[in-house]
């Protein structure tokens, strides 16, 4: 009970410290700022932010709430992450910029706090981790699971980076998960495992008149899940004492270190980090959902900056006199090499394929959407959020539109025959071939160009993201820092 109360005085506390509200510069809006406060020794939130001086790490001691979990693997991971202190200060350092937001859903929510080291181990908190099996964020996502969360996916963003709609998403579905089993310890194992894989093995152990909890089900569960959530008591364990383990923990301060800002209009990354006055990969660790080098602006549109950055962003942005884009949207009506492209709108082809990402000996076809450099008319035009929404982008191999055939004539052959046969012209096959009369004598050879035709095995492919939906088990590959196996979950 002093627990529940100590958490929502340092909740309330953190209520006034950052109260929102919205300032506008052009299409800006931003929130929350810090307002002035006044210390008054008479004010209990004041006296209770006087009990300790907390930071997020003190915060998330003082909210754990999933009963430990005590057996050998627990002590092996516990003892595999204490022996790696520069790793734990590489992942607690990147963690430090977005705890404070996680730690505040939580409390919102009135879910344990420990929750907030979940990322620890499904990314390292990396929002930007990908995985072989397609999951992606700091949550790690899978497209399918990604959407069944509203998580939206298209080519100029993917939502399972997104900080803050990813951490909704995720805190969302822990929620059902232990609805669902009524124990934090099997909610984690399925969000690791999924849920019907826990259910089954609920199911099977109840048939066998055997205990269902975490531990008495872990020989049902493959290798991953069964380290799965020792993992996290081990991380736990570290925070709770970190001088225990010889570790040092990087200071994160207790307020906000992003603050959200609404935009309208479309702007480009590099302009967005330079109004702002930061490098681009800290706009990009904080905004890590924007697929291509400008961010579509509407009403739902935001961004993250650093909260003392974001007055800056606001005066810059009121001054700035130029474009706040370079980018506009253009679809192909027909198959296009980058080439032509690229001349079209007097650019270089190089540009145009790291920009969209398409790869070299690839060309585009019909109904395409890329990027491409604004024309002087256009430079006013923002890409409509429809365009945004359902942009395809489908690609096939290079290669050239005919090939060159040889054909020998049969006893039967004509020219009449020989063009119906290949779906030309008697003169394309006269001129092909520098005939000057239309007889032919069985035994020759002509030239005849047909349509190339790419099998299946050249690698044809189109690349809509929003529509890729596996339904296979992730795998994460990029988890080979951590001890045990390679992560496998059906989100």
């Amino acid at each position: 009970m002093q627990q529940k109360l100590f958490r929502a005085l340092t909740f309330s506390a953190f209520l006034l410290l950052a109260a929102p509200h919205a300032s506008k510069a052009n299409d800006l809006s931003i929130s929350p700022s810090i307002t002035d406060y006044t210390y008054d020794p008479s004010d209990p939130v004041t006296q209770v932010l006087a009990i300790e001086e907390l930071d997020v790490w003190g915060r998330i001691r003082n909210g754990f709430g999933i009963p430990d979990l005590n057996n050998p693997l627990v002590l092996s991971q516990t003892n595999w992450y204490s022996a790696r202190p520069e790793y734990i200060q590489r992942t607690t350092l990147r963690a430090s910029r977005y705890l404070f937001h996680v730690l505040q859903e939580l409390e919102k929510r009135d879910m344990p706090t420990e929750l907030a080291l979940l990322p620890f181990i499904e990314s390292a908190f990396n929002p930007e981790a990908y995985s072989s099996a397609k999951a992606s964020g700091m949550w790690q996502f899978i497209p399918s699971t990604g959407l069944d969360f509203n998580l939206k996916q298209n080519l100029f963003k993917d939502e399972r980076r997104d900080v803050l709609a990813s951490t909704d998403a995720a805190l969302t579905y822990l929620q059902k998960l232990h609805g669902m089993f009524g124990d934090w310890q099997l909610a984690l194992a399925a969000y690791n495992w999924g849920e019907g894989s826990v259910q089954r093995a609920i199911k099977k152990n109840q048939a066998n008149g055997l205990p269902t909890d975490f531990n008495s089900l872990s020989a049902l569960m493959p290798a991953e899940t069964r380290n799965y959530v020792p993992k996290l008591q081990a991380v736990k364990n570290i925070i709770a004492t970190p001088e225990a383990f010889g570790i040092t923990l990087p200071k994160a301060d207790n307020q906000p270190y992003f603050v959200t800002i609404g935009k309208t209009r479309d702007i480009d990354l590099k302009v967005a980090a330079q109004l702002a006055e930061i490098t681009l990969d800290e706009f990009k660790s904080l905004n890590p959902q924007f697929n291509r080098p400008v961010i579509t602006g509407s009403a739902s549109t935001k961004i993250l900056l650093p909260q003392q950055n974001a007055e800056r962003f606001k005066i810059n942005l009121a001054q700035w006199n130029r474009p706040l884009s370079s980018w506009m949207a253009h679809t192909v009506t027909k198959r296009e090499r980058i080439e032509a492209i690229a001349a079209l709108f007097n650019t270089e082809p190089q540009l145009l394929r790291e920009v969209n990402h398409i790869p070299p000996n690839m060309r585009l076809k019909a109904g395409s959407t890329i990027l491409v450099p604004k024309t002087a008319k256009a430079a006013e035009t923002d890409i409509t959020a429809e365009v945004a929404d359902n942009a395809v982008m489908s690609m096939e191999p290079d290669v050239p539109d005919f090939r060159r055939i040889a054909v020998r004539v049969g006893k039967r052959d004509n020219l009449a025959s020989i063009a119906q046969r290949y779906n030309v012209t008697v003169a394309q096959v006269k001129n092909w071939n520098d005939l000057q009369r239309d007889t032919l004598r069985s035994g020759q050879t002509l030239h005849v160009q047909v349509p190339y035709r790419a099998s299946a095995k050249t690698g044809q492919r189109t690349v809509r993201v929003a529509a890729n939906r596996p339904h296979h088990k992730d795998a994460r590959s990029d988890k080979k820092l951590r001890n045990g196996p390679i992560l496998a979950s059906a989100r």
